[in-house]
């Protein structure tokens, strides 16, 4: 298997992405951050999350897989004005989380947030991140768990959306369903004490409109669909129909739909 970014980074998915902050995506973390503290921030995307811990800890470092990916959250920085003249230290470096450029100990806090889904080792992302972490610093990680979410009305279409989903990412190395699996995979990697929690992303109305949209975009517009397809999973005739049936599920009245995510905090002994 080889190991890539499912969702890919066309408009439609950095549009969803770029809708999550501490409160909606790190509430679990938010509490034991300090004014002062060095952050990593791992997979950082458009960077929404990151901009908000480099607000609360002034000193942030955030990675991406690759240059371009990167430049996503040096823009957003950029726009929002957080500068050292706004006493904003933020770094920014390409890295692979199973293999880490940082020195031991040299952080207060390494942070993922939807990327331990991705990586075909989780073990040694984790053992990694800890790694990094000075004596009294934090790992923390927040993942989805699809085969977990619900919704209603029922509907055969987003079944079969998640089907392909699930088929996908696996097919592209990672666990879709890892947030249930994130205290195992703490404990294999030595990370004994982790706390574990869970928390949701919760859709009605509006917003549940929203997110049928930019899925069915997704399918339509960005690599996931392509990938998909060329991998011979369903036809493009399916996948049209498919993000079909999310926007007329998303425009009856009463949709709801649920991401549960596991979320982890461990203290470095």
């Amino acid at each position: 298997m080889k190991e890539s970014y499912t969702h890919g980074h066309q408009k439609p998915v950095l549009n969803a992405h770029q809708q999550r902050t501490i409160d909606n995506s790190a509430a679990y973390l938010r509490p034991y951050l300090a004014s002062g503290m060095n952050l990593l921030d791992i997979g950082a995307g458009p960077g929404s999350i990151t901009a908000d811990f480099a607000r609360l800890t002034g000193r942030v470092t955030a990675t991406e897989i690759g240059e371009e990916e990167l430049n996503l959250c040096k823009r957003h920085f950029l726009d929002k004005g957080l500068t050292v003249e706004q006493g904003i230290s933020a770094k920014f470096s390409v890295e692979n989380v199973h293999h880490l450029s940082f020195a031991n100990n040299n952080f207060d806090v390494a942070h993922a947030h939807q990327v331990i889904q991705h990586v075909s080792t989780p073990i040694q992302a984790l053992t990694e991140m800890a790694r990094v972490v000075r004596p009294g610093g934090y790992v923390a990680i927040r993942d989805a768990d699809y085969e977990s979410f619900f919704w209603f009305p029922t509907s055969s279409k987003i079944s079969r959306w998640r089907e392909l989903y699930l088929q996908v990412a696996r097919n592209n190395g990672g666990e879709p369903s890892a947030g249930r699996r994130l205290l195992s995979y703490a404990r294999q990697a030595g990370l004994s004490g982790a706390r574990f929690t869970t928390s949701t992303w919760t859709y009605t109305g509006e917003e549940a409109q929203q997110l049928a949209c930019s899925w069915a975009e997704r399918l339509e517009q960005t690599v996931l669909g392509q990938q998909i397809v060329e991998r011979g999973l369903t036809s493009i005739q399916e996948l049209q129909e498919v993000a079909q049936g999310w926007r007329e599920w998303g425009s009856q009245p009463g949709a709801l739909f649920v991401m549960p995510h596991g979320e982890l905090l461990w203290q470095k002994p």
